[in-house]
């Protein structure tokens, strides 16, 4: 008795966990292909900006693309790697983006700034990877 309840209660788990990935790889390469469509996109409305304000444009939208492909192998395939890999993108994205609008500053202002988004980063970092 007590083994097939043991048994059962695995199979539960075990096609609970199959259910839970539920795209497909046609679904997955049609998401990844929007995902880079969207990235043309967005990479081209900055060619209407000037300045740092077509930089940051062009940083937002590498970012945003980068995240979305985390955000989709982590859906397509979600193991904890994954998932803390999704964290340690955003967090690298936020950075970059930080970064290149402290570039709007300029001398000490921009180091203060540029200094406080590496801050930030390491903690986002470190709290992807699980350390307080």
């Amino acid at each position: 008795m007590y083994i097939k309840t043991v048994t059962a209660i695995a199979l539960c788990a075990a096609s609970a966990f199959a259910s839970a990935q539920t795209m497909t790889k046609s679904e997955y390469d049609a998401a990844k292909d929007r995902i880079e469509m969207n990235h043309k996109t967005a990479k081209k409305s900055c060619d209407a900006l000037k300045d740092n304000a077509k930089d940051v444009c062009k940083v937002e939208a590498d970012g945003k693309e980068k995240v979305e492909k985390a955000e989709l192998e982590n859906k397509y395939k979600a193991t904890p790697g994954n998932a803390r890999k999704v964290e340690e993108v955003k967090a690298d994205t936020a950075y970059d983006i930080a970064k290149e609008k402290c570039e709007d500053q300029a001398g000490d202002a921009e180091k203060v700034c540029k200094a406080d988004a590496k801050a930030a980063h390491e903690r986002a970092k470190n709290a992807a990877k699980g350390k307080a």
